[in-house]
């Protein structure tokens, strides 16, 4: 009986680690064997990487807030707003031709540097975002759904009050080529240069979580948020960091968002939270809390956006898409439960 315990044991540990790998291993060989010709070739393997880079990264804030035990329901609106600020900026910024004037007197190329500007600034609003949700949460001892379903809504009116409830043209700018197919000339840089952003984000983050302080503070919280207090963990100050750390993320991909569409959006990434979410769940993360990884993530998304691209691409209408994809999240979770209850 002891020798079947532990082959069960075993093997859900083998799942646990490697679950996310082999979906998306059996998930993306179906679609070569009975998907399109060139579903497998380099030129799709690219696009595939470039379309998982948005949800991709605002997944990695979202690894860190589930970890800490909590959830962030507003990162599609931060990814809106972020659209929105930056064609804002930079359609400020174009219009006076005092700043343009001051960087040519700096010797500086304007588009550049007006570029960097909107990008503090997509940050600079991303992270006031991110104080408002860990003060309420933290200060007010309110739920985080209940507070990110709040700020769902006022970030999301925020970003229409700005655009005007219209899209916002912008100037071009190197940001417009952050998600575009690498050149002949530069095929040897393989991905666009934002996947190489999500993959440094992604060591980033796995850095914080495995070698810092911070990082065993937030998988200490959410593991048992009681003991983590009696330890003497600043639990307060450490949840406030996460969602601003989250909210920072988002803002990058609502950065990239803006390069993918060239203007800034208010009604984009409407639902992007839910992708998020499956994301971090397919990847083997606990919606319970201390659970979580950015490899697992980062496959989670993959598996989206591969289950998304097949389905297109053979031809399956959007709804199937769906279906398909709850499946998944739902699967997902299921065994998270059961794996939960198997351990008690």
């Amino acid at each position: 009986m002891k020798m079947i315990d532990d082959n069960k044991f075993s093997l859900m540990s083998v799942l646990n680690k490697f679950g996310p790998f082999l979906g998306l291993l059996l998930i993306y060989g179906l679609l070569v064997a009975f998907g399109p010709d060139n579903f497998g070739s380099a030129a799709n393997l690219e696009t595939i990487a470039r379309q998982t880079s948005i949800v991709g990264i605002a997944a990695l804030g979202m690894t860190l807030v589930i970890i800490l035990g909590g959830i962030d329901l507003s990162v599609g609106s931060i990814v809106a707003l972020g659209t929105v600020i930056a064609a804002s900026v930079l359609q400020y910024l174009v219009s006076k031709t005092e700043a343009s004037s001051m960087f040519d007197m700096l010797s500086l190329r304007a588009d550049a540097w007006m570029a960097i500007v909107a990008v503090v600034a997509v940050l600079v609003a991303s992270a006031i975002c991110g104080v408002i949700n860990g003060l309420i949460i933290t200060k007010l001892k309110v739920v985080p759904f209940i507070v990110t379903l709040g700020t769902l809504l006022l970030i999301r009116g925020t970003a229409k009050g700005l655009a005007n409830q219209q899209k916002v043209d912008a100037p071009f700018s190197w940001l417009n080529q952050l998600l575009a197919p690498p050149s002949y000339e530069q095929r040897w840089i393989l991905f666009a240069p934002g996947v190489w952003i999500m993959i440094i984000l992604a060591l980033l983050v796995i850095c914080i979580l495995k070698y810092t302080r911070f990082g065993r503070h937030i998988y200490a919280i959410g593991s048992n948020e009681q003991a983590a207090r009696l330890c003497g963990i600043a639990v307060e100050k450490v949840k406030l960091m996460v969602y601003i750390t989250a909210a920072w993320l988002a803002g990058i991909a609502g950065i990239l968002q803006f390069s993918r569409l060239s203007v800034g959006d208010p009604t984009v990434a409407s639902g992007m939270e839910l992708d998020v979410i499956a994301a971090v769940v397919i990847g083997g993360g606990s919606l319970s809390g201390g659970e979580g990884s950015v490899t697992g993530t980062i496959v989670g998304a993959l598996i989206m956006t591969v289950i998304r691209s097949g389905c297109s691409q053979i031809g399956l209408p959007n709804w199937i898409q769906e279906i398909v994809t709850g499946i998944i999240i739902v699967m997902a979770v299921t065994i998270d439960r059961m794996r939960h209850s198997n351990t008690k």
